[in-house]
């Protein structure tokens, strides 16, 4: 799992995935700026379209 949310992490996703105007897996086909290492947990709106099967995890 991804580390903790604290300061500079979007509060959608539990797990620290980073404020940043686009955020992509880490290891797939994004072109970032920013990458995450998941899984992640979805518990908001999913701004930057990491659980692509919708199951509420991203970068499965």
């Amino acid at each position: 799992m991804a580390p903790a949310a604290g300061a500079g992490c979007d509060p959608n996703y539990s797990g620290c995935v980073p404020i940043a105007s686009d955020v992509d897996c880490a290891g797939g086909s994004g072109n970032g700026p920013a990458y995450v290492r998941g899984p992640v947990q979805v518990i908001g709106n999913d701004i930057y379209g990491l659980d692509r099967d919708g199951d509420g995890l991203g970068c499965e």
